[in-house]
């Protein structure tokens, strides 16, 4: 169900977002929320002709990266966070849109904090993520690695199946840019576009 032009929080299932990014072929808007102390990031999908909801799923770890496929109805998310002693920790995250599942894919318990998500195809993910830890590594936290994993068919990629061997790869800098202000940006053009549309078309809300 969606909104009515009246609403104004109809991103209410997030709150404060924290990073943002849109599907146009789809018509879906990914947004993330910010974690606070012991609460689950929420990661909501809406349909941008309605503002409805239609997926909404939490992360353990702050999300720091969002991608949708450019064919399969998946939301790739890259989290993480450091431990606050050693550890570069997080999660890759696969968001089935159509049945909500979400699978953790990255084997090591501790996996890795996900920077950047890129679908190059539609059977290969970058992944920019921190260096494991930062024992002796000065440049951990403005630097990091990059991946190409390769799947035929992601849909049917199955948990904690990406192994340290399908995550290596070169060093070079990784920025952790703030997407704070730009996810409040893209919220408030999507809804602004939406609430254009519904007053020309008032029938159709």
């Amino acid at each position: 169900m969606g909104v009515t032009a009246a609403d104004p929080h109809p991103f209410s299932a997030v709150e404060e977002p924290a990073l943002a990014v849109r599907d146009e072929r789809g018509g879906l808007l990914a947004v993330a929320g910010r974690r606070g102390y012991r609460v689950p990031v929420p990661v909501a999908v809406y349909d941008t002709s309605d503002l409805s909801c239609r997926v909404l799923v939490h992360s353990r770890f702050p999300v720091h990266a969002m991608a949708f496929h450019p064919a399969l109805p998946l939301l790739a998310v890259g989290t993480g966070r450091y431990d606050g002693g050693y550890f570069f920790e997080g999660e890759l995250l696969l968001l089935h849109l159509e049945t909500s599942e979400t699978r953790s894919l990255i084997e090591h318990e501790i996996g890795r904090q996900v920077l950047e998500l890129e679908w190059v195809d539609e059977h290969a993910l970058r992944i920019l993520m921190a260096p494991p830890d930062d024992w002796q590594d000065k440049q951990a936290r403005v630097e990091g690695h990059v991946a190409v994993v390769h799947r035929d068919d992601w849909a049917s990629v199955l948990a904690r199946s990406l192994t340290g061997r399908d995550l290596a790869g070169p060093r070079l800098p990784a920025p952790r840019p703030d997407g704070r202000e730009a996810a409040r940006q893209m919220l408030v053009e999507v809804t602004e576009a939406w609430r254009v549309q519904s007053a020309d078309h008032p029938a159709d809300l």
